[in-house]
């Protein structure tokens, strides 16, 4: 072996100072997305994250390089862009700024950072992105194909809201098979596929689906705009004689006619579908297959497909091998051309995938041949089946979230009847799922099969096994909370498989009877969904289907993308400022959560039509219409607010919206906006306490939770009435029995202020008794999804994410994770554990858009530990249970002694830090 010479070891010894101090840059993301395909963003942003043995890490400069192929980046060559080194501390929302990108083209970049301490990372690894198609021209003059088309007397748009008058007849489409054979070079480099099918599409090459999407594409308003979804499919390709494979479904696209449930009747067209396949070889060349008058089609085995009713499926009509190079298509026919949405749009939001299996804990008998399987946890999802029996035999499947009292599905709340028929073809054991449609469930009612192992006397198909498959967005995990109370445990399911279950292209609020965008809750419960999952992409996408939905005088409807037009009960469902107002909230929350200043850029222009629409509605600064605060708890049954004073809650969201707007004109540098903006606040404020504030009460409009909450938290009570009006508030929460009554609008408010005011006590103690309309009482019916109503009504959805908004405190106060005042995308974060009643440990983790955030607690009768991890690149300041740091230690060591840790600040018996990143252990001893 080589000496090391005095030279080497220098260079050795200088390698360690610059590069063995851990500096390593990591998970590169491009639009939140990792080596993304069918990116159609022309300046993407880039992100990466930074990890350091050290504590207090600051980047202070980067360097970026994009390359068109692998080669040049090897090289160290950003022949697209290179950054070169940029003093700057921006590690997120990074924007591409070097040549002008081009359409379906692969691009490859990585990054290195310096620290404040002078140090330069290695490079991190190569990452890639692809991006999708940028215009019309783009799709190569592939063509909208279909079976059959609808007749424009025919089309129903928007949709009628439920079923329609007597005048519509009965009416079931074709949903078709397409395929194409085509031939593929030797030497193929990559293949992607850019593809759309309306209103859902399962896309196959060579006898394989591909990918493992579900319901592709997202939900969009059609006559306006369709996304499509691009596929990386070289391994599914083969030189010489190749096939795809497409079967369509209806989706919103189209909705059957007959006598199953559906909330809405719409028709936009027949199943349709675009497609462009591209080859790239390895000599440069390129390829394309296109849809065109080429493509030939027949009906499918699918015989219905409703979103609502459910979906048929007739085994017999199986052509085998449809879907590959060796099948003989001479008795299809050729696919005709037809229109399609004006834009298509990249499929960017995160796909439905399948997640966890279910298989029953328990099967009862409740008929001949009729059985009911519980799988134990309410969820959205798919039946699957496999069953063996003759040739013609028909299965029915009923999914239900509840029971009969003869235990029965009962759909009488979700929308009924909903069913899934499959006829077998009586080859072996048949496995069966459908594909176009979805349900939330608990029990799978079964006719006309029998399960294996019991008594078959009519010789009835044979059920083999029966699973609930759940579907869902497939938004990443990005946090976990836990605690030593099994209540708050659960709560967290419970609420986490409510969300889980309206994660689909919009947030859903239920996954059966309605399946359609309500807006308030997305920013109601938007908090505590952003702790649980990355949901950047999915908010994206609402905000461009919101943009799309605002109507030429500026409203933003309440459903979202609006399918049909909500003009009963006064137009309140469509019309309410307590849910239009998401068009607003959500771009500056997506700021404040992920630095996404695109997001507000890009919707600039709606927030100011809708304010501008919400003005033109008020009189004298007060606007007196809406939902108010959706079902809160009163002496009547749930719906319409009882508690709360129409008018209260939509004005202090017109000035909540006018405060926010001032803000973000402020940030995209609007200041002549953002003082118009900040006038007409003062109006509102002033009219809103003229009108609802009673000064010798200490009170707002009849003194309900919901009324003083919202007032303390958007900051229309006048500083020096605050805690008055706060103690109102926990005065009535104690007078009853420490009870809500708050609904869907004012009880995260009311949390809010609880929090911020010091009394998790009082929201410990309002949500800890099972006794009392929430979570535990919801629980203690029996419910494993959050449910619509605090009561857990069999009336209506047991599985509605509305009320989740305790989740939000879980995190934020219970194990003390939360962003610092203006703070952006945690760069600055507070570690504030709130000990309460008789938790003695709590803890979350939540990664966040600069890394992992971490806080765990323990408490015992003489000592508090916590235990946190802050990402680099951010500061965090933690607040312990010390009336002074001599009680702390840090790592084992007195805090006194600590050079890393600068001690700011005791307020009212609690010690307050500033730390870097890093871990650190604290030590408290409690006298």
């Amino acid at each position: 072996m080589r000496k090391l010479t005095t030279l080497s070891l220098l260079f050795l010894f200088i390698s360690v100072c610059s590069f063995g101090q851990g500096l390593m840059v990591e998970n590169l993301r491009c639009e939140f997305k990792k080596d993304p395909v069918g990116v159609d963003i022309k300046t993407p942003r880039l992100s990466w994250q930074i990890s350091s043995e050290r504590r207090n890490v600051l980047q202070t400069a980067y360097q970026v390089l994009v390359a068109d192929n692998a080669k040049a980046l090897s090289a160290n060559l950003g022949n697209v862009w290179d950054s070169k080194k940029l003093v700057s501390g921006a590690s997120i929302q990074v924007k591409y700024e070097g040549k002008a990108l081009l359409p379906a083209k692969s691009y490859f970049w990585k990054v290195r950072v310096w620290d404040d301490k002078g140090r330069v990372s290695a490079w991190s690894k190569v990452a890639s992105w692809q991006t999708g198609l940028f215009a019309a021209g783009d799709w190569k003059g592939a063509r909208w194909i279909a079976y059959e088309k609808l007749p424009d007397s025919e089309k129903i748009v928007p949709a009628i809201h439920g079923k329609g008058g007597k005048n519509l007849s009965p009416s079931n489409n074709v949903l078709p098979l397409f395929r194409k054979d085509f031939t593929v070079k030797a030497g193929v480099k990559r293949a992607t596929v850019f593809i759309s099918g309306l209103g859902h599409f399962e896309m196959s090459l060579n006898g394989r689906k591909t990918g493992d999407h579900f319901l592709d594409p997202g939900w969009t308003k059609y006559d306006k705009e369709a996304i499509y979804v691009t596929f990386d499919v070289t391994g599914q390709l083969k030189e010489g004689k190749n096939a795809i494979g497409v079967m369509l479904g209806n989706g919103f696209y189209y909705t059957p006619r007959d006598k199953r449930y559906r909330k809405l009747t719409s028709a936009f067209g027949y199943p349709k579908m675009i497609c462009r396949v591209l080859l790239e070889y390895q000599n440069g060349t390129t390829e394309n297959i296109l849809s065109d008058a080429t493509w030939k089609t027949s009906p499918g085995p699918v015989t219905y497909s409703s979103i609502y009713g459910g979906e048929d499926y007739d085994a017999r009509k199986e052509q085998t091998g449809w879907n590959t190079a060796v099948f003989n298509d001479k008795a299809w026919k050729p696919v005709i051309l037809t229109d399609g949405p004006p834009v298509l749009k990249s499929q960017m939001a995160d796909p439905l995938k399948t997640f966890e299996r279910f298989v029953p804990v328990d099967t009862m008998k409740i008929g001949g041949t009729s059985y009911v399987f519980d799988l134990g946890q309410n969820a959205s999802g798919i039946p699957e089946i496999a069953v063996q029996g003759k040739k013609g035999d028909t299965v029915r499947i009923t999914p239900a979230e509840l029971l009969n009292d003869d235990n029965t599905a009962n759909q009488k709340a979700t929308g009924k009847p909903v069913y899934y028929d499959y006829i077998l073809k009586g080859e072996g054991v048949e496995t069966w799922t459908p594909r176009f449609t979805y349900y939330g469930y608990r029990y799978l009612q079964i006719d006309g099969a029998v399960p294996q192992g019991m008594e078959n006397v009519t010789d009835k198909p044979v059920l083999k096994a029966v699973r609930g498959l759940h579907t869902r967005n497939a938004a990443e995990r990005a946090g976990e909370f836990t605690s030593s109370n099994d209540l708050f445990n659960r709560a967290s399911k419970l609420i986490d498989w409510a969300i889980r279950s309206n994660l689909v292209s919009v947030f859903t609020d239920c996954p059966h009877r309605e399946r359609l965008g309500w807006q308030e809750q997305v920013h109601l419960v938007g908090n505590s969904i952003r702790y649980n999952y990355h949901i950047a992409n999915l908010c994206r996408k609402v905000l461009s289907d919101l943009r799309t939905a605002q109507t030429p005088e500026g409203l933003i409807p309440g459903t979202v993308p609006e399918y049909t037009v909500m003009d009963f009960s006064g137009g309140v469902f469509r019309d309410s400022p307590e849910w239009g107002s998401n068009a607003i909230i959500l771009p500056w929350y997506l700021y404040e959560w992920y630095g996404d200043r695109e997001a507000l850029e890009s919707s600039y222009q709606m927030m100011q039509r809708y304010l501008e629409y919400l003005s033109s509605k008020a009189s004298g600064y007060i606007i007196s219409y809406g939902l108010s605060d959706w079902y809160d708890i009163g002496p009547q049954r749930s719906g319409f607010s009882q508690m709360t004073p129409m008018g209260l809650t939509a004005t202090a969201y017109y000035y909540y919206d006018l405060v926010i707007l001032q803000k973000a004109a402020l940030l995209l540098g609007k200041k002549a906006d953002a003082a118009k903006y900040a006038a007409l606040a003062s109006e509102v404020k002033l009219a809103f306490n003229k009108k609802f504030y009673d000064k010798e009460k200490k009170q707002y409009g009849s003194g309900s939770q919901t009324s003083n909450a919202m007032a303390v938290y958007m900051n229309l009570v006048d500083p020096e009435d605050k805690d008055a009006v706060v103690d109102n508030i926990v005065k009535d929460i104690r007078d009853r029995n420490n009870s809500l009554t708050a609904g869907d609008i004012g009880f995260r408010y009311l949390i809010q202020v609880l929090a911020d005011a010091g009394r998790s006590d009082v929201i410990y103690d309002m949500n800890s008794n099972t006794e009392v309309p929430g979570y535990g009482y919801q629980l203690a019916k029996g419910a494993t999804a959050l449910t619509e109503s605090w009561v857990a009504s069999p009336a209506v959805s047991n599985n509605h994410f509305m009320l989740g908004h305790i989740l939000e405190w879980f995190y934020s106060d219970l194990a003390g994770i939360r962003p610092a005042e203006n703070s952006v995308a945690f760069n600055r974060i507070v570690i504030h554990p709130e000990l309460v009643g008789d938790i003695t440990s709590g803890g979350a983790d939540h990664y966040s858009p600069y890394g992992l955030i971490s806080s765990r607690w323990t408490k015992t009768a003489n000592e508090f530990e916590l235990t946190i991890k802050i990402p680099v690149n951010t500061k965090a300041e933690v607040w312990l249970p010390a009336e002074q740091a001599s009680m702390i230690m840090e790592g084992g060591r007195p805090l006194t002694t600590s050079s890393e840790i600068l001690l700011k600040a005791v307020v009212k018996g609690k010690t307050v830090l500033e730390v870097g990143s890093g871990v650190y252990r604290f030590t408290v001893k409690i006298s």
